[in-house]
């Protein structure tokens, strides 16, 4: 059993060198980072599309229409209205009918990519909404179809945007790992629930803090690299 003195364990090298735990921290570490990746995958495949179609059928859009709009407006709001502890419960038989299991990382997998779908969606149409206007009009006049001013013009132009709003979600997923582990779906969040507070072990609770704080920045980084990378007006 993983049984460190709380915080001097750390100073006398029990904490470290204990090999029930780094085995365990290197595999929670690993669930987290697998369920995130691919519900980040997922909310981006799915939310991009539906941030486009609520950009496109808007009053100003290359296909307004008010009722499919507000529809979808509807739907995007919603789902981003429901507390995320309340959807991870709701989705528990969809989780064993798609996965098998709610148990392990894989099982936190569907209510993660539903609950952050919706949350790009909103951070796409924003990040495609503020392509400049004077671009659209000009591949218009040029008499490109709307499949190549959507693709080609605002979504190529939005691509530090979209990119900015991949990092925000891949980092809110990550927040929302930790509340799916305490429901058995593995990751840091089962670490840090079944082992530092169910047992009390404060040093535990404080090194995954750590951790998840090191793994946010890095990934902060990377984003910003990436869109430093896209913004061709630099």
């Amino acid at each position: 059993m993983i049984r460190a003195t709380v915080l001097g364990g750390i100073g006398h090298g029990t904490f470290f060198n204990n090999e029930d735990f780094t085995s365990r921290i290197w595999e929670a570490l690993g669930g987290t980072l697998g369920q995130v990746a691919v519900s980040s995958l997922i909310a981006v495949l799915i939310g991009l599309p539906l941030g486009l179609a609520v950009w496109l059928t808007a009053s100003g859009g290359l296909a307004p229409n008010r009722i499919v709009n507000r529809i979808l407006n509807l739907v995007v709001d919603l789902g981003r209205a429901i507390p995320f502890i309340i959807l991870m419960l709701l989705l528990i038989g969809f989780t064993r009918f798609l996965m098998g299991s709610t148990l392990g990382w894989k099982g936190g997998i569907p209510a993660l990519a539903v609950g952050c779908i919706p949350f790009y969606a909103r951070l796409a149409e924003n990040a495609i909404r503020n392509v400049t206007l004077g671009k659209i009009e000009a591949a218009q006049m040029a008499g490109a179809s709307r499949w190549q001013i959507t693709w080609g013009v605002a979504v190529r132009e939005a691509l530090p945007g979209l990119a900015g709003a991949a990092t925000v979600t891949f980092i809110t997923l990550i927040g929302y790992s930790m509340i799916t582990g305490t429901i058995g779906a593995g990751g840091l969040g089962d670490l840090v629930y079944n082992w530092g507070y169910t047992q009390n072990m404060l040093d535990i609770q404080i090194m995954v803090v750590v951790i998840v704080l090191l793994l946010v920045e890095l990934v902060q980084i990377l984003g910003d690299l990436i869109v430093k990378a896209l913004d061709h007006t630099r």
